[in-house]
Formats: C-alpha cells, structure tokens, sequence
C-alpha cells in the first residue's frame, strides 16, 4: 500500500455521537436496516460513520468506540467489510466465522443476515454493491445471460493481490471525495471508479464462477474490433466499459478483449484512452489564455490519475500537457 489506512471519507460525515439509536438509524439508511441486540455497559457506542456513493456503489467506514455487536436483516446486495483498526468476528447467517483482522476481511452475498461482534475502538471500511450489477457484469464478462448467481468464499486476503487491488481502488475514491471538483464530479471518472469496483471484486475473490472467467475466450475475428473502434471513435465522450462495448459488437468481454490484441495490440480501454489523450492535446492546442487548465482537460476525459495521465500524454506526443498548453498561448495547470 501506498500509505497506511486510517479515517477515509472525512469529507462525507454521516453520523458522529454516542447515541445507539442515532447509530442503528444511520447506518440503516446507508447500508441496509441493523440493531444493535446488546448495549454497551456505557449506554453508548461512540461511532462516527462517513459515506458517499460512487456511482450505484456505496463506500463507507465506520468507527465505534465501545465494544459492540450489530446484527443485520437479510442483505439485499453484496457486502465487503474491510478491517482498519482493532478485531472483530464476522458471520453470515449460521455460515462459519470470520476472524477478521487488517489482515483479513469479510465478503458477504445476499440472502443471509450478518452479526458483527467488534472489538472496542473497532474501525472498518464497508463497501455495497448492488446484487443486480454485480451480476450483470459477471454475465457481460461471460458473454452469456442467467448464470448462476454469484457465490463468494467468505474470507478475503488484504496481503493477497486481489485484496491490495480493492484496498488501492478505495485509497484512490477517499482521495477523489476530498477534491470538490475531483474525479467524482465527472461522469466520465466517476463510473472509471465504480467500474473499477464492481471488477474488483469480481476478479479480487474467488467465487463460483471464477475458472470461467479466466478460461480462454474465442477469437472473434476483425469484424467486432473493427465495429468497436468505430464506436469508440465516434463518440469517445461516452462512458464505454468493455462489457457494454461488447454487448454492443455482440461477443463476449473476454472474446473482445482478445480480438484487441489480436489485431490491435493493445486493449479496448487502452485504445479509448488513446482516442480520449486526442481529445485532450486538441483542447490544449486550441486553449484560450487563462480559460483552461491540464487539469480540467483531463479530468474532462475521465483521467483520475494525474501523474499517469501526464505520463501517457508525453509518452503518445512528445512533450508534457503543459508544453502544449503554453504553446497555445494558455497557462500550465498541473
């Protein structure tokens, strides 16, 4: 990890205070409805709870200053509940426990009330994803409809790659949440993050349909590539995945994806990146003085990451934004 993990989404307070029924209304607005069965000795569980969506997904974290136990209804969607500080013994439904740690954290499917018992001081990040999306991708990725609903093993390595993968996509959003015309204020980049979630967890922790998704795909031949580039091309603004790409070209996501390196040598997000590093150079040519920035043109296109996008764009013309950007007569901005 880039850094250490501690308070994420300051910026998006819910609920801060003592009260216990003040911290079962939050949460269950947030999250999904929960009690809390046992009150500590004090009358109280100090939590403090931040929250913002990104796109359909929920992000939160939550912290409790006294030892406590929350019980859930029957989840509705998907529910990943990620360790920061402190211990707690996770369960869904009469399933096994989860010890989790920072070390350890907990996946839960739909279906099955949850009981947390937390330590005190206990702090977690809580991630929702809806139970439709989720297997709407699962399908678009497979290139097939009515798969078998997703089910998940219930521990998830934070050590592993799949666990650092989602914990690094989550640093990325706290950092987005504090910029107020970040990432999350484009549309282009707020659904860059959420779909950088949603596969996340598909590709993060092993499920049921996990050997599928890495089996070899069928060539597609040139034809699909040559309709994808088409659409990329003409309307580069869009927010294109690869799922929605492919359902439009009529392959799979996997099938696509092969057909891109096949013929292109690259992939279909990699080409859009291209086309959309296009779009930002002509903006930055054609800048009036003091009316844009490398910033705002960039974020436009959905570029979340500065420090890459800059690289991209020096590596693809030459030079840096801000030399194209001062050679238009404007000002540097990054």
């Amino acid at each position: 990890m880039d850094r250490p993990l501690g308070e994420l989404f300051a910026t998006h307070r819910v609920a801060a205070g003592r009260g216990v029924e003040q911290a079962r209304e939050a949460l269950s607005q947030v999250f999904l409805p929960v009690n809390f069965p046992f009150v500590p000795a004090s009358g109280s569980v100090g939590m403090t709870l931040n929250a913002l969506d990104v796109g359909r997904v929920t992000c939160g974290f939550m912290r409790f200053r006294e030892e406590v136990c929350i019980e859930t209804v029957e989840a509705e969607n998907y529910h990943l509940d990620i360790p920061v500080d402190g211990r707690a013994v996770m369960r869904a439904g009469v399933g096994p426990e989860i010890h989790a740690t920072s070390r350890t954290a907990g996946v839960f499917t739909p279906g099955k009330p949850v009981r947390l018992d937390c330590s005190a001081w206990f702090s977690q990040l809580s991630v929702m994803i809806p139970r439709d999306e989720l297997q709407l991708e699962l399908e678009r990725l497979l290139g097939r409809e009515s798969v078998r609903p997703l089910e998940y093993t219930r521990e998830l390595d934070l050590t592993g790659p799949g666990g650092r993968m989602m914990l690094q996509a989550l640093l990325t959003i706290d950092e987005a949440s504090a910029m107020q015309s970040g990432p999350l204020a484009h549309p282009l980049a707020r659904l860059r993050l959420e779909q950088t979630l949603i596969q996340s967890l598909l590709f993060a922790q092993p499920h049921n349909h996990s050997d599928a998704l890495l089996a070899p795909a069928p060539d597609p031949g040139t034809r699909p590539v040559s309709r994808a580039v088409d659409l990329l091309r003409a309307d580069p603004a869009h927010p294109w995945t690869v799922v929605e790409l492919a359902a439009r070209v009529s392959v799979s996501a996997r099938s696509l994806q092969q057909g891109f390196r096949r013929s292109l040598d690259t992939t279909p997000m990699a080409y859009l990146r291209t086309v959309r590093l296009e779009h930002v150079r002509e903006e930055l040519s054609r800048a009036e003085p003091g009316t844009d920035s490398v910033t705002e043109a960039a974020t436009r296109w959905g570029f979340i990451h500065l420090g890459r996008f800059a690289a991209a764009y020096r590596r693809a013309f030459g030079e840096h934004p801000s030399q194209t950007l001062r050679g238009a007569g404007g000002e540097p901005g990054a």
